[in-house]
């Protein structure tokens, strides 16, 4: 059987296991898939065309914990910041699709480092935001979505709330499903999407709902705040590894 994007059989494996465990970070903590995933692909191929296969797997994975989620959702919210994201998502994807691979691998890697360090750094809102705060993070999402990091400004924004654990979990899914079916089409008219993408997704499709069923158990069982805190700091040191393999390049 030929590998999508030329894989080689060693390293489709070992990518198996990182999609593994990035639903298992997605199934407990509702973000934290596409840039763990993207940010860890990076170091060994050009990550862009794994992006629309990345938000085919979030789609996917929405299937699976739609209905322990359902009732979480905070709507008002997330169609705030999917309005803002609309704003964005066919201009950045365009540049992205044209960036080179060394281009590509730095800006993304970049972008996920800028993103970790505000997680990390416990930073907290003062008052409450408005709608216009939240379409001007969901514009700030939609812009690095193009590079499949869409949910970390939205999980900052949100982190620096006083937003219950499940909610957060929730209206996160939520909101990734929004921004990835809204991108899917944009990226298919700037050639990013075709057959060895459907494929690379049909064979992730098994590896993410035994993620995603793992994640979900443990959620109930441990605490969000604390796995959320090790989830970026792997995000913070894939960065790193990124940028230093994109410079020595």
């Amino acid at each position: 059987m030929t590998l999508p994007f030329g894989l080689t059989g060693g390293l489709a494996a070992v990518l198996a296991v990182a999609l593994l465990a990035a639903a298992y970070v997605r199934g407990y903590s509702g973000f934290g898939f596409s840039a763990i995933f993207i940010a860890f692909a990076a170091l060994f191929i050009n990550p862009v065309p794994l992006i629309p296969v990345v938000f085919m797997c979030e789609i996917a994975m929405t299937a699976f914990q739609a209905r322990g989620i359902r009732p979480h959702i905070d709507w008002p919210r997330a169609l705030m910041l999917l309005a803002g994201a609309a704003l964005a998502t066919i201009p950045s994807i365009y540049v992205m699709a044209r960036l080179s691979e060394d281009t590509a691998r730095l800006t993304i890697s970049t972008l996920i480092l800028a993103l970790s360090l505000l997680l990390l750094s416990g930073w907290r809102l003062k008052r409450p935001i408005g709608r216009a705060g939240h379409v001007g993070v969901g514009v700030a999402s939609g812009m690095a979505n193009s590079a499949g990091v869409g949910g970390l400004p939205v999980a900052a924004f949100m982190a620096a709330q006083p937003i219950p654990a499940a909610t957060f979990r929730a209206t996160m899914v939520a909101y990734l499903t929004g921004i990835d079916v809204m991108a899917m089409p944009v990226m298919w008219a700037n050639g990013l999407v075709h057959m060895g993408t459907l494929f690379a997704a049909a064979l992730a499709f098994p590896i993410l709902g035994l993620g995603v069923w793992l994640g979900g158990r443990q959620f109930l069982s441990a605490s969000p705040q604390q796995f959320r805190r090790v989830a970026v700091t792997l995000l913070l040191c894939l960065s790193l590894i990124g940028i230093a393999r994109a410079v020595m390049a």
